[in-house]
């Protein structure tokens, strides 16, 4: 019986153990998914300002090759 009686007792313990290793887990695996994005991100900062002043040709919208 002394088993059981354990097992009652330590229960919400070993629960609330389980759902914080749940959430670390899954809070290490949120911030290395956003480490991987921001690097990604940094790389592809770039980005390209029209000048007002020239025309938009069909030529410029285009072509994928130009920078």
């Amino acid at each position: 019986m002394g088993i059981h009686y354990d097992y009652k007792s330590t229960k919400s313990a070993k629960l609330m153990e389980k759902q914080a290793k749940r959430e670390k887990k899954l809070a290490e695996k949120k911030a290395k998914r956003l480490a991987k994005e921001g690097a990604k991100k940094d790389n592809n900062k770039k980005e390209k300002v029209l000048d007002a002043s020239k025309p938009i040709t069909l030529d410029f919208l285009t072509n994928p090759n130009k920078e």
